[in-house]
This record gives C-alpha cells, structure tokens and sequence, in this order.
C-alpha cells in the first residue's frame, strides 16, 4: 500500500507554529500504539492555534475510510484520518457548538466500545424479552 505524502507545512508570522509539532506528536503516537499498544489523546481546545491552523491540520491529517456519527446528549462525530489510527472526534452540544475536539490515536475510539454497564442492560432486556416469549 502507498503511504500517503505529508503536504507541506509553511508557518506564516501570525501563526503558533503548532500545525508541524503535532503532525510529529501524532506520528509519534502512531509509533507507540503499534509498538507498545499505548493510546494517546490530544485536545485540540487545550492547544493554542492561531486563526486557521486547526483548518491546516485537519486538511494535513486527511479523511480516512471511517466516518460515524452518534447521537446521545449532543451529536459526536468521528472520522479516521488518512492515517489509521489517528482519529478526529469531536462533540457538539444540543445547540450544535462545539464541546470538545481531539484527536485519539488509538485502534477504536473508546466512545465505540459498549460499556460494561449498558451490555448488563442490554443482557438484562434480551432475557426479559426471551421470558415473554
């Protein structure tokens, strides 16, 4: 499979200069969860970025094969970028603005996984179910 080529980065006068560094800290994420199956997240609202930066590095980052949307207490979106494991969440509340933005780079967002709590729920409803009939 071709690897993807990264565009390049130019950093304008008014910018932070973030857009490279965490293109590094992602691929160094990437590194340590096919090595050492160790998950990382990265707050993009915590970052100070510049106006437009956070635009570059989503374009950077690319879009991937997945994308998904759930909708429990506000809408969340998640889409892998063009490099898996690297995955672009973010979460909106009722009024669609902006709760949270991160990237996790990890093999399945956490947000997918069933929790315990909710599979003991479900298990609980299907034997109701099952005793009914």
């Amino acid at each position: 499979m071709k690897q993807p080529v990264m565009p390049a980065i130019e950093v304008s006068a008014w910018e932070t200069g973030n857009v490279l560094p965490l293109l590094h800290q992602i691929r160094h994420a990437l590194q340590e969860l096919l090595e050492n199956d160790r998950e990382t997240s990265i707050d993009l609202r915590a970052l100070p970025m510049a106006p437009g930066e956070e635009t570059r590095l989503i374009e950077a980052l690319g879009k991937g094969e997945v994308s998904i949307q759930l909708d429990a207490l506000g809408k969340s979106k998640i889409m892998e970028t063009r490099y898996p494991g690297a995955w672009m969440i973010t979460h909106y509340n009722t009024n669609n603005e902006i709760l949270g933005k991160f990237i996790e780079i990890t093999r399945i967002p956490g947000l997918l996984k069933s929790q315990r709590e909710d599979i003991a729920d479900g298990l609980q409803a299907l034997e109701d179910e099952l005793h009914e009939k």
